[in-house]
């Protein structure tokens, strides 16, 4: 049995596999990139998919093409949508640099499946890329999912992890622990003061985030082969971007200048390096909670984190701290995709960015790497750690920097001293002040209260 057809292009005749929706041109792609086995991100198609669909009600509205071409390429989209449709997509994600592969991709599985829906033949080319260029296209398309993934579904993440943080800070809050700077004891904070540096962080970094969002959802599409608009209705630009909006239920807008959003990827270089931003912030969260968990007998083991697996295959009884180890891990990922984001970002060689497919790939796996962890934070090690209050009462007592507060007192050379002499012979820093100031016990227990000093100022 015949398992291949003929399929051609302007370059001649090949092989496609008989039950493939896509043409000639992804053939030859198939053929030419067989590098990582990675396609194209499920997001970046999908948003490609529904460019394509904003361009054919455009081009419908403008005249351009028939309506009833316009809707059967609608229709094929909506339908292909609801199906399992990465398979038609097998494009390699290191292809020709301004993705024309993956754009012909998208453009021969829709004029495969709408010529079957429309009454003559529906071309790849010159209907379903009418007025469009892989020039405009690819990085409208870059701005499209990663707008869509980070208001759908990465901000409101970050919102949630945000929001446990808080909760949590409000009932640890009558907890006081041994604060640490450089790893080594200092003055005391309370657990919530801890959390809430947390939360601000993640707030700076969601704001952060949403202020990328207008320029994210401005878009190449109507600069077409170098941003000049050539072969594009002078009006399709904002007939398309409208269209996309409604489609969408997101803002769209198109570029102010084409030849910018073409020739280069500076906003898709801003978000990767804000995402790097939130990763860091990421990665100091989750060694904070690694710290805090550690021992539990030989460490600080101020927390303890939810016990999810058996942590070692030879150590019976062993549990890790495996959901901050994965969100690390994660943090890591993310600042090496925004490396390599940044790279590409400097391949915009005069009308044209040469390392779009890159852009996508590591962008939106940056983006999906955040929202996933972000839950599995919050719901996994933030909310469900419980407080030691007994291992930070002991530390805290035993804590002989505790004796900072009596400096404006005593002096700063006398507070040392103390602080030595607990040190050494391991007592608590009111005992042994109280041996050697003239103050009385109930003075200092005032003027040593751990969640008194949480609260800075002078103590008197």
């Amino acid at each position: 049995m015949n398992t291949y057809r003929l399929e051609k292009d302007s370059m001649g005749e090949l092989q496609v596999p008989q039950d493939a929706l896509y043409a000639a041109q992804t053939q030859r792609a198939v053929n030419n990139f067989p590098i990582s086995g990675q396609t194209m991100p499920k997001q970046f198609i999908r948003a490609l998919l529904l460019v394509k669909y904003a361009a054919a009600q455009a081009n419908s509205e403008l005249e351009q093409i028939p309506t009833a071409m316009a809707n059967a390429i609608c229709q094929s989209i909506d339908d292909l949508l609801t199906t399992d449709y990465m398979a038609h997509f097998p494009v390699d994600v290191f292809q020709t640099g301004s993705g024309t592969s993956s754009n012909m991709n998208a453009n021969e599985v829709l004029a495969n499946l709408a010529s079957k829906i429309y009454s003559d033949e529906v071309n790849a080319n010159d209907h379903i890329n009418y007025g469009q260029s892989s020039n405009d296209i690819i990085p409208t398309t870059i701005h499209v999912s990663a707008a869509i993934e980070i208001q759908d579904k990465l901000l409101p993440a970050l919102k949630y992890l945000n929001e446990s943080i808080c909760k949590k800070a409000q009932e640890v809050s009558h907890f006081i622990k041994t604060g640490r700077t450089h790893l080594m004891d200092a003055m005391p904070i309370s657990m919530s003061q801890s959390l809430l540096a947390w939360a601000d962080q993640l707030q700076f970094n969601i704001a952060h985030i949403e202020s990328l969002q207008h320029a994210l959802q401005s878009l190449a599409q109507g600069g077409t082969a170098v941003g000049t608009g050539i072969n594009a209705h002078p009006d399709f630009a904002h007939k398309f971007s409208q269209a996309l909006s409604d489609k969408t239920k997101i803002t769209f807008t198109p570029a102010d200048n084409f030849f910018t959003h073409i020739g280069s990827q500076d906003i898709a270089v801003s978000l990767s390096g804000q995402l790097k931003a939130t990763a860091v912030t990421m990665m100091k969260i989750a060694n904070d909670l690694r710290w805090m968990n550690s021992g539990p007998l030989a460490g600080l083991g101020e927390i303890e984190l939810e016990a999810l697996q058996p942590g070692s295959s030879i150590m019976p009884g062993k549990v890790n701290p495996v959901i901050p180890e994965a969100t690390a891990m994660v943090s890591a990922q993310i600042i090496g995709n925004d490396s390599t984001i940044t790279i590409a970002g400097q391949s915009g060689n005069f009308e044209l960015n040469v390392m779009l497919p890159l852009v996508a790939k590591n962008l939106l796996e940056s983006i999906e790497l955040l929202t996933n962890t972000s839950t599995l934070l919050a719901d996994k090690a933030i909310t469900t750690f419980k407080v030691n209050e007994k291992k930070i009462a002991d530390a805290l007592e035993r804590n002989p920097i505790l004796v900072t507060a009596l400096n404006p007192i005593i002096g700063y050379l006398k507070a040392a001293e103390i602080a030595k002499i607990a040190y050494k012979e391991g007592r608590p820093i009111i005992d042994v002040a109280n041996e050697h100031t003239d103050l009385s016990r109930a003075e200092l227990a005032r003027l040593l209260d751990p969640a008194k000093l949480t609260k800075g100022g002078i103590q008197s």
